[in-house]
Parts: C-alpha cells; structure tokens; sequence
C-alpha cells in the first residue's frame, strides 16, 4: 500500500527550529522587495512553483517556504516573517487564532480534500475486527473531523451537540469497541505498522506516499459540511486587501495552476471559490464556537 515518496521541495525543507532561524536571519521581517511575496506551504506544493512562473509575468517574485510542523507557519505570518501562507483549513485558522490570540484572516479558498481512515493491515472497512486500535491527529481541528469520519463509517456515534471540535469523550456508542490512539497529526502515518488503522489528513498521506485510493473510507469534499475544511490562503487581517495579494489569488484560480493541482491530488482536491467575506464569516463563526 506504500508506494514511492513524491517529489520534495528543496528551497527550505528543513527541521521546525531551523526553519523559523532561516527565516528570522535570511529573510527578516520587510523583505528588500516590495513586490516579494513569500508563502509558507506545508510539504510538497508544485502547484505553487506553477503560480511562481505565472506571477513573475505580473512582476511578482513568489517564494515557497516549506515548514514541517502546522503549529509554525501562522505563528511566521504573524511574526511577518512571510506574507501568506497556504496549508490550513478554516477550522485549523479558527483555532489557531483564537489559541495564539492572532489576527489571520483567510483571502481565498484553494480546495477541499477528503479526510481518510487508512491501514496497512486490513483491505476493507468490514476487515476491522473487535477492539481495533486506530490513531488519529490530535489537535482539536482535525481530531474532531477525524471523529466525524469515524462516526460515518459506523465504528462510533456521537453526541448530537458535540459540534466542530468533538473529542473522545463525546462518543456515546463504540459497538467495535475500537481504541483510539490520538498522535501528532504529521505522524500519523508512522502508526500504521503498529495499529489496525490510522485517520490521516490527504497531504500527510501523499508525502508519506501513501495512495489516496487505498482509504478504508473517506468523508466527502463536495458535502455542505465540509465548508469549514475548506483549505485557504490566509494573511494578516490588516493586510487582506492587498492588491499584490489579490493578483495571487486569481493566480492560483488560473487554468495552469488548476492543472498542476489535479495532477498531483490525483484528482483528490476539489477547488472551491467563495468570497473571501464569507470566508470570513466562517472563521469567526467558528471562533465563536471555541470561546463558548
């Protein structure tokens, strides 16, 4: 089930320490060109280098900063350490806004991706047996959708209220008796050899090569429910309005970007436009949510 790793980016894949020194001493916080718009990605985006090209005709100079750890490259937008940033998706910017008391607003959804529930061991859902032991992310963004999947896929229930953010504790059923082993989200992978199966986010899955029609079962992108996972470009809120930003924007809609994204989603990624208003909109409904 584990195929070749995909290609990795090389102009700053490094560890989350060296990451954020690269930043502060090669990059400072203005930039020496006005025009220079860095964005911070989170593991293999060619898309982005097809943008690059395509911007460099607007006399934009786009620049990927690769991070290894979701926990960085919002804390690097706020830092002013990059301009954008394009990893997360509107419930992870809820919560980590509200956790860093930061002010990130998102300019433009990318896609949405299905979330799956993937083993090494078993072939089917049905092939789970009794007592499975199956790892999911652990931060409360993608543990909650990470639940809902499960829910879906009739190994537990939850309670009706338990809203974006459900834990463990909200399970009110578990006929399998499954157990649940919460790990960093980027590990998830790793549990494999050692558990029955694993939820794991789509762009962890792909750089740890693993192939997104092997999942056991998979939540759906195009669904009403899944407009909080909608994956966005985000940047400081005081800078939203930017017209270099907004040329980004309508760079990443492009017809040659687009193209980039099917190929290497493996037609997994489902591009969504909604007025970065309503986006918005989203963000603070579900901040709402966190603060009750």
């Amino acid at each position: 089930m584990i195929s070749a790793l995909p290609r990795r980016r090389t102009l700053l894949a490094a560890s989350a320490a060296t990451v954020l020194t690269l930043l502060v001493s090669g990059c400072g916080t203005g930039g020496g060109d006005a025009h220079r718009i860095r964005v911070g990605v989170s593991g293999d985006s060619p898309e982005w280098d097809v943008l690059a090209k395509e911007a460099k005709k607007e006399g934009l100079t786009v620049e990927t900063v690769v991070f290894d750890d979701y926990s960085l490259p919002n804390k690097a937008l706020s830092a002013g350490d990059i301009e954008l940033n394009a990893f997360q998706h509107l419930v992870f910017l809820a919560q980590s806004n509200t956790e860093n008391k930061a002010d990130i607003a998102p300019i433009a959804a990318t896609t949405v991706v299905p979330l799956g529930l993937y083993s090494s061991k078993h072939k089917q859902l049905a092939d789970l047996p009794d007592r499975a032991e199956i790892a999911l992310p652990n931060d409360p963004a993608n543990q909650g959708r990470g639940l809902r999947v499960l829910e879906q896929a009739k190994l537990i229930e939850l309670r009706k209220d338990a809203g974006l953010f459900a834990t463990p504790d909200d399970i009110t059923a578990n006929p399998k008796h499954v157990k649940l082993t919460p790990v960093n989200a980027q590990q998830t992978p790793r549990t494999l050899k050692d558990t029955d199966a694993a939820i794991i986010n789509d762009g962890v899955a792909e750089l740890a090569g693993i192939a997104a029609d092997t999942a056991l079962f998979k939540d759906d992108p195009a669904a009403p429910q899944s407009v909080p996972y909608l994956n966005v470009i985000a940047a400081r809120a005081n800078q939203k309005d930017n017209a270099d930003y907004r040329k980004i924007v309508e760079l990443y809609g492009s017809q040659a970007v687009q193209d980039e994204v099917r190929r290497t989603s493996n037609g997994t990624a489902h591009h969504v436009e909604l007025p970065a208003a309503d986006l918005q909109a989203e963000v603070a409904r579900i901040q709402k949510q966190l603060k009750r």
